[in-house]
């Protein structure tokens, strides 16, 4: 399946989501590079693109309850402490297809511009306070192969446009209760 056709297959497209941050006054900034599927790639074709890069985890419990949770791309995750903090008993990682149902991305194009895709709001949105000192936030536009720029306080009015309010977390605490633990 080439690009295109796998764009159109997506939910919503980049254009699309590009369209609403134009509806809601947002201003970004988006460059074109290599499909990426890790961090390591993503470092690796960023070239000067300056601000906080991120890592989204696509999380669940037995419940079935769902989050998505987005950090310094370098910050390490104890899951068992994360899934405390948000109350959510033991996380794992949600299954490729849980992740195209609920937030219609792919692996490896998870991002917090996904939650335009799940408009029954199954997914909390968690995002690690500290990413709000980073200008811009960096970010996939859905698909792994741009990354898109937007300041923090966009990204939040984006967020709440969609009924995804982010839940904050303080990431170097909990970092740091782990460690003395």
């Amino acid at each position: 399946m080439s690009e295109s056709e796998q764009e159109i297959a997506l939910p919503t497209t980049p254009k699309q989501l590009f369209d609403c941050f134009r509806e809601l006054g947002i201003e970004t900034r988006t460059i074109e590079h290599a499909p990426v599927f890790t961090v390591e790639e993503a470092k690796s074709v960023r070239d000067d693109l300056p601000g906080g890069h991120s890592k989204n985890l696509f999380l669940r419990n037995k419940k079935g309850q769902m989050w998505l949770v987005t950090c310094f791309e370098d910050r390490k995750i104890d899951l068992k402490a994360l899934g405390a903090a948000l109350g959510a008993g033991r996380v794992s990682f949600g299954s490729p297809d849980r992740l195209r149902t609920h937030l219609g991305v792919e692996p490896g194009a998870v991002t917090p511009f996904a939650v335009i895709n799940d408009r029954d709001s199954n997914v909390t949105f968690v995002l690690d306070q500290g990413m709000l000192e980073a200008d811009p936030l960096n970010f996939h536009p859905l698909v792994n192969r741009m990354t898109t720029a937007i300041a923090p306080q966009d990204l939040i009015k984006f967020l709440e446009a969609q009924n995804h309010a982010p839940a904050f977390l303080d990431l170097d605490a909990l970092e740091s209760a782990a460690q003395e633990s």
